[in-house]
């Protein structure tokens, strides 16, 4: 999952990175409001959380010029504006959720999971296909209930495909959300993650259809060694 944080303060944007990658997320992080339209109409993002006390644009002007372009992104306003009247303008020009600071990291995740949840066929944070299972808020996997050690990475690819039950994810999809902006990324990066996964999961767990990307086999039962 790609998050673009729209922060400019830099020493708190670091630090709200940081946390985001420890749950698995994929971070780019932007200072103004013009770089984050860049970014948003350059790259695959999936959830953006932005500040309002940006020092080229009001962040609203930002989500306006957003919502005008028919991107239906979600987005998640982080700001120091508490008042009930900022919440409300907010949310009435298209943000999904407010979250004022000072705030707790756990709620901020909370918040992020039923975002998420908005965006694939997963109604809850407890994810199930075959004998396969994925609580994505504890980052616990388990085959036949057996838990099963994953690197950030392989939850990360899980994580995208689980989340996209019945859905093709094409390599290039699958890369945005594993990648952030600068990192190298290797012509078979996605194949080998996969690889490595499909030694942890069921016999044919993880489809490959030629030519087009990856999908979850849900009735897939037996095991690999």
């Amino acid at each position: 999952m790609k998050l673009l944080l729209v922060e400019d303060d830099i020493a708190l944007a670091d630090a709200l990175a940081m946390s985001l990658r420890s749950e698995s997320y994929a971070v780019d992080c932007v200072t103004t409001g013009a770089q984050a339209l860049s970014a948003l109409s350059c790259n695959d993002i999936d959830m953006l959380i932005l500040d309002l006390g940006l020092p080229d644009m009001d962040g609203l002007e930002v989500l306006v010029k957003v919502r005008h372009q028919k991107n239906a992104i979600p987005v998640l306003i982080l700001t120091a504006r508490d008042g009930m009247s900022d919440k409300i303008t907010g949310l009435d020009l298209g943000a999904d959720d407010y979250l004022p600071k000072p705030f707790d990291m756990p709620e901020l995740f909370a918040r992020l999971r039923v975002m998420e949840r908005r965006l694939g066929t997963a109604n809850s944070a407890l994810i199930t296909a075959g004998n396969v299972s994925m609580d994505t808020a504890a980052h616990d996997v388990r085959v036949d209930n057996i838990q099963i050690d994953l690197s950030r990475r392989e939850f990360m690819l899980l994580k995208a495909l689980m989340e996209n039950l019945g859905r093709i994810q094409s390599k290039h999809q699958l890369e945005s959300k594993l990648y952030e902006w600068g990192d190298e990324v290797a012509s078979n990066t996605v194949e080998v993650h996969v690889h490595n996964l499909r030694k942890k999961l069921p016999t044919d767990f993880i489809k490959t259809i030629r030519g087009v990307g990856y999908s979850i086999n849900s009735h897939s039962t037996a095991q690999t060694a």
